[in-house]
């Protein structure tokens, strides 16, 4: 692929996310990668993955999400967690390797809710209501057959949860993290109080997207109180889900002026928005998710991911209408992007066969 841009690139010049300064606008989006140990432990081929990407020129690296706690957390066997001490010494190889080759690293934290496919502390599963999530687990990932009913999260059920992420939080900050980020998106605990379709409360979490986005933005309030003004936190969000793609907001615009709203007064130093086109619109025409979520967001930083492989969509993403472009799949297939479009090198399209070589490394 031709990987020419202007000698005057956006993509190379440095940008600040909260109190953290970046060198470039390229960030490693999360990807699942199941390859933790079983107890959820970093491993030396994790080590090596991450710092690849750091080797390879990018400027912040966004982790694979990680379980925050002994309890519903967890989604996926061998998925890594920041739920004890043991994982968070595990995180300190990680993070040390990708400080030595200048980059900066936050940690995803993920709460799974319905969408599990193995947990080693449970076999039930919680959501906002007892509502079955669509499709069916995923094989790559070791799963078979539908997921499980869930239970519905009471209040006091909520405030462990908004425990949770705060707990994990202060763990990412003591392995080394230079921030987190909040899993609002794709089909996890946070977005299922999100979706209509399966959120059926009728109490303050459900009814209204204003009702519905409140764990979020509480989620949110509740980590950036624990880990103060100089450790970055910001907040991914998603219309396509892992098990409901094509899902959209019943509400338009009308609902992502809410959601970035609410969850900019949140305290986010970020938001991070994936679709699978990111540079599509949001909703048939008009503008598309990165611009909505700087057109409301009241000022934060806007990280844009999705299908942004070609240099010129990248660029034009970050001149318009985001601060830094998160790759995923064109990451996987070139850890050095970065380096080889600055240094004006072809790029290779991305094999699915990769994903299962990474899950070994």
């Amino acid at each position: 692929m031709e990987t020419r841009i202007t000698s005057d690139s956006r993509l190379f010049s440095g940008v600040s996310i909260g109190e953290v300064e970046l060198e470039n606008r390229l960030a490693v989006a999360p990807m699942t990668r199941v390859s933790a140990t079983h107890e959820g432990l970093a491993t030396e081929d994790m080590v090596a993955y991450y710092e690849s990407f750091a080797r390879g020129g990018f400027g912040l690296i966004i982790t694979e999400g990680i379980y925050p706690d002994e309890a519903h957390g967890q989604g996926y066997w061998n998925q890594p967690g920041l739920a004890n001490d043991e994982q968070v010494e595990s995180w300190r190889r990680v993070t040390e390797a990708v400080h030595e080759q200048g980059a900066k690293i936050f940690a995803q934290l993920m709460h799974a809710g319905a969408l599990v496919q193995g947990n080693r502390f449970t076999e039930g599963t919680i959501g906002p209501s007892a509502v079955p999530p669509k499709g069916k687990k995923m094989e790559m990932y070791g799963g078979s057959g539908d997921f499980n009913l869930p239970e519905e999260l009471g209040h006091e059920g909520i405030s462990e949860v908004i425990r949770s992420f705060t707990a994990a939080a202060l763990r990412a900050r003591e392995a080394g993290f230079d921030g987190v980020e909040i899993h609002g998106a794709n089909g996890y605990l946070l977005d299922q109080f999100l979706t209509d379709y399966t959120n059926r409360r009728t109490d303050e979490y459900g009814g209204p997207v204003e009702n519905r986005v409140r764990l979020s933005a509480e989620v949110a309030e509740a980590v950036r109180q624990a880990v103060g003004r100089d450790f970055p936190v910001g907040m991914r969000v998603s219309q396509a889900k892992v098990n409901d793609p094509d899902h959209a907001w019943a509400g338009g615009e009308s609902d992502a002026a809410v959601v970035f709203g609410r969850l900019s007064e949140a305290g986010l130093d970020y938001i991070h928005v994936t679709e699978p086109t990111i540079t599509e619109p949001a909703f048939g025409d008009g503008p598309t998710l990165a611009a909505l979520a700087r057109r409301y967001g009241g000022g934060v930083s806007v990280i844009a991911n999705g299908s942004l492989h070609d240099p010129r969509d990248a660029e034009s993403t970050v001149r318009e209408e985001a601060d830094v472009a998160a790759l995923g799949k064109s990451a996987l297939a070139n850890m050095d992007w970065p380096n080889r479009v600055r240094d004006e090198h072809p790029l290779e399209d991305f094999d699915p066969q990769v994903l299962e070589s990474l899950r070994r490394l």
